[in-house]
């Protein structure tokens, strides 16, 4: 189950390797999903037909003196004998108990045999059933979070968690093989989320939510569930904004190059007065809020921090981080600071 990759990831409990090995075997899975290039809750597998079920195998009935007896009796208060030859318990039992009902039930002719088989045939019952391994919705049917379904929350999650491995491989300066690995793993998983593919391939508008794509269908179940917040993570985990210590940094590690403009556009927002503003971007730069604020990371040789107050003045800071004070400004909302510029250095 993808629940189970996602937490052993969320861990932190592997290797950078270790996690890896996890990722691959997961892409090479039968959780991987081809056509939609993402992953379903649980391994899909083949259900028996329904004319398949409650059939008992033959040597278990004749392992059994109570049940072969019953049949040569024709007494179907147990078991019974369709015309193709095979061997049914009751249509009418629900579980364990209505099969021991049925035993108590039976005559005194068939009590040494009840006496010698109920053990057997209730064990047979099981095997037939396997009730004790019913995992719900998971393994009994298909759609939504059911066989061969695409739980797009959970896919959101393990974005997150590949995140979280990339961002501690790179804090303890892995070998940049393997961080480029883990690269590969995030942007391939992002591509596969929902917003980035096409209505056709979607299944609906990319833009809108839904919560589950069933096998073979487009996306279903209209609703947002929790998928957006880890999406809102991982997208601020992709810009590198952090708070260490009360203090914001701005540190775009895995932010991908090609998401700074090519030309020149203009950003639209809405500042903290619900103002419709704009900010005009230049070529090498790429702009987004935070906390309502515009930040504007402009690629440069040399990390540093322009910040435009809304009293005209400027203040800067050498490095990738805010201090505290001014941090708390930005927490605050207090509308004292118009724009933030950062000189990001990109490899």
């Amino acid at each position: 189950m993808l629940e189970g990759q996602v937490a052993v990831l969320s861990s932190g409990y592997l290797s950078t390797k270790e996690s890896l090995d996890v990722l691959d075997g997961l892409k090479n899975s039968p959780l991987f999903r081809e056509d939609q290039y993402s992953y379903i809750l649980y391994p899909n597998k083949e259900l028996p037909k329904f004319v398949h079920k409650n059939t008992i195998a033959a040597p278990d009935v004749t392992s059994s003196e109570l049940l072969s007896q019953l049949i040569a009796d024709g007494n179907t208060q147990l078991i019974n004998q369709d015309g193709n030859g095979h061997y049914h318990f009751n249509g009418s039992f629900n579980n364990a108990d209505s099969v021991k009902v049925a035993l108590s039930s039976l005559s005194q002719l068939y009590a040494p045999l009840v006496e010698k088989d109920s053990k057997k045939v209730l064990a047979i019952f099981e095997s037939v059933f396997d009730h004790k391994s019913f995992t719900g919705r998971s393994g009994t049917f298909f759609g939504y979070e059911g066989l061969g379904s695409i739980y797009w929350h959970m896919v959101s999650k393990l974005l997150l968690a590949v995140y979280e491995v990339t961002q501690k491989a790179l804090s303890e300066s892995e070998d940049k093989k393997h961080i480029g690995r883990l690269y590969d793993h995030y942007f391939e998983i992002n591509a596969g989320i929902g917003v980035h593919k096409s209505p056709e391939l979607y299944g609906a508008f990319p833009t809108d939510a839904y919560s589950h794509t069933p096998g073979g269908k487009g996306a279903q179940q209209p609703g947002m569930t929790g998928q957006v917040k880890e999406d809102v993570l991982s997208r601020f985990g992709e810009l590198g904004v952090k708070v260490r210590n009360g203090a914001v940094e701005f540190n775009p590690e895995i932010l991908r190059e090609d998401e700074f403009l090519t030309t020149k556009e203009v950003f639209n927002y809405i500042n903290l007065a619900k103002e419709k503003c704009r900010v005009d971007l230049e070529v090498g730069s790429l702009g987004f809020t935070y906390c309502q604020v515009p930040v504007i990371y402009q690629k440069a040789t040399q990390a540093a921090i322009k910040v435009f107050l809304t009293d005209g003045s400027v203040s800067s800071f050498q490095g990738k981080s805010l201090d505290v004070q001014t941090s708390q400004m930005l927490f605050n909302r207090g509308g004292e600071i118009e724009k933030l510029v950062i000189s990001v250095v990109k490899a």
